[in-house]
Parts: structure tokens; sequence; C-alpha cells
């Protein structure tokens, strides 16, 4: 029986390694925390650029401009992001309203309004074996977007004036974090394939340990920051419930339409995880832009930041799920092979 479950533990690391990061970030936040004793912050962020420098090395030309090219992707997922979003607004913006208080409820009109992430939808639709560069291509494009269209939007639906955002500040950050690693890797994709491809076992691992440590960090900052103890619990459950549902109606909803839309399963992958994720590192600044100094502002910002410790969580799920189907396919292939 033990040696059962040692065994089902090794089988599940990741979710295991998932489980574990939450449970420290609740017992020791301070050790997870951005600028705490690890630098996770910092630590992520070099892990996030190793991934893309290994990608940059393991992607042939040929499939980033496959990638690049797919036009049917970006499409689908920036239609996601800023249509099918706010769209949920429009239709129960109403219900949030009669069911919260107002500032709970445009909280959640913050959310639908919000790009998608980028380190986290590349990362994960790595770890799912998905199409890297559409994920990078659409993360970047609907971060760089949503500079413009959120507080247009945010405008629209909630009157605010005044918004300034420094777009060029912006672009240049989502290139030095994504494009020049992956540039620096594919200059260095002649001397470092065969090295690295012997070493695959290990590799393969190395976006699934940056995605845990993801989870520690963004677990740790919230429990630092009292997101489970500034609120009353009736307020938590509420936000908790409601993040939970809208992630699961939408996650499964583009899976749906994503394969009655023929996409391949690595684009489905891409659009899930690019599609149906909310940025709360980009979220959190153009908050304070948006709404200034308005001291509903914790109450309006808890939304995203449910939502973004569920996304990762769940989506980390999904991802080691994919991955394990698309292994089974492999496995399924290879007698075929031989044969």
């Amino acid at each position: 029986m033990i040696e059962q479950v040692i065994n089902y533990f090794r089988k599940e690391w990741f979710l295991t390694g998932m489980l574990i990061a939450v449970a420290l970030a609740a017992v020791m936040p301070s050790v997870g925390q951005s600028g705490g004793v690890l630098h996770l912050d910092k630590v992520t962020a070099v892990g996030i650029a190793v991934i893309f420098f290994l990608h940059g090395i393991g992607l042939s030309p040929q499939a980033i401009r496959a990638g690049i090219t797919n036009w049917k992707l970006h499409i689908f997922v920036q239609s996601a992001t800023f249509v099918a979003y706010p769209l949920l607004w429009l239709i129960f913006g109403n219900i949030f309203h009669a069911l919260m208080p107002a500032a709970l409820a445009f909280g959640f009109c913050y959310l639908f309004v919000l790009p998608s992430t980028i380190s986290s939808s590349v990362a994960m639709t790595s770890a799912a074996k998905g199409n890297v560069p559409g994920a990078i291509f659409n993360a970047s494009l609907s971060s760089v977007l949503g500079v413009l269209i959120t507080p247009l939007l945010i405008q629209w639906f909630m009157g605010m004036d005044g918004v300034e955002m420094d777009v060029v500040d912006t672009v240049v950050s989502i290139s030095s974090m994504l494009l020049l690693p992956m540039i620096v890797g594919q200059l260095l994709r002649p001397v470092l394939l065969r090295f690295l491809e012997k070493r695959k076992a290990v590799i393969n691992k190395i976006d699934k340990w940056v995605i845990l440590l993801i989870v520690f960090n963004a677990f740790s900052d919230s429990v630092k920051d009292g997101i489970w103890t500034d609120f009353a619990f009736s307020t938590l459950a509420m936000t908790l419930l409601a993040a939970t549902l809208i992630l699961l109606v939408v996650v499964h909803s583009m899976q749906w339409i994503a394969r009655k839309a023929g996409f391949s399963r690595e684009d489905e992958i891409a659009a899930v995880f690019c599609g149906t994720k909310k940025t709360l590192a980009a979220g959190v600044p153009m908050a304070k832009v948006i709404f200034g100094a308005n001291p509903m502002l914790g109450m309006m910002l808890l939304p995203i930041m449910f939502y973004h410790q569920i996304q990762i969580f769940y989506c980390a799920i999904l991802a080691n799920r994919y991955a394990k189907a698309s292994d089974e396919v492999q496995a399924a292939s290879q007698p075929a092979k031989v044969r």
C-alpha cells in the first residue's frame, strides 16, 4: 500500500509539487514572496528566460515561421481575450452588480478586459507540448494590444478618463523577456542543439520546475498581501466561486470551439492557454493608473488576484494532462514505426 502511494506521487510529481508549493506558501510566505529570501520574482524571471532560450535552440526556423503566420490561431486567441471576455460583462454585468458590492463587481469587469499573461501562458504551452511559437506570438501581441484596448474598454464600461500608458516601455519589456533569449537560442542552435538533445530527460522538466516556482511565488505574494485575511469570508467565498466558474467555463468552451474549428492538438493547447489567461503582473500597475488612489482599489483587484492563483493551478494540471496524452499518442505510434 505504501509502495503504491509512493509510486503514485512519483508518477504525479508535478501535481504533488504544486500542492506542496501552495502549502509552503501558506506556512512560510516570506520565503517565496517577491523580494523575499529566495527572490523568486527574479529567479522565475531568469527561469522564463531560460525556457525561451531553450526553445530558441529547439525550434527550427520553419516552425517559427509557421507559428507567426498561423492567422487562424491569432484571430482565435485575440478574439477570446478582447471580445469573448468583455461580452461576458455585457451579458452578466447586471447580475454581478445585483449579487455583490459595486467595487467587487467592477473588479470582475476589470478582470474581463485585461490582456493575457506572457510567461505562464508560454510555459504552460511548453509543458503541454503545444505550439510554442504561436503561444509566444499571441501572448506578446495580447500584452501590447492590452495597453491600448484595456483602458478603452474600461472607459466604455465604467467611464474612466485620463488613462495614460507607456506603450514603448511595454514593448521593450516584452522583447527583453521573450524575444531576446529566443533569438540568442536561435543563434546558438547549430552549436548547442546536439548537446541538448542528449539531455532531453532533464531539459523537458525545466519548464515544469519553473511553473512550480511561479505557483509558490504567486501564492506567497497573495498570503503576504493579506488577500485571505483582509476581507470578509463571504466576500472571499463569492469571489473565489465566481472566478473558478468563469475559468472553468471559458477553458472548456475554448477547448470545444478549438476542436470544432479543426485546430491541431498543438494549436488547441496554445489557444486554450493564451486565450483564457489574464495578467496580474500588468493588471496591478494598470489598475493603479486607471483607478488612481481609489480607496476601493483592493476590492477591485480581488477578482484578478483570485483568478491568477486559480488559472496557474488549474492550467498547470491541464498542461500535465495534455503532456501525458501526447506521450501516450507517441508511445502508441512507436510500434507502427518499427514495423
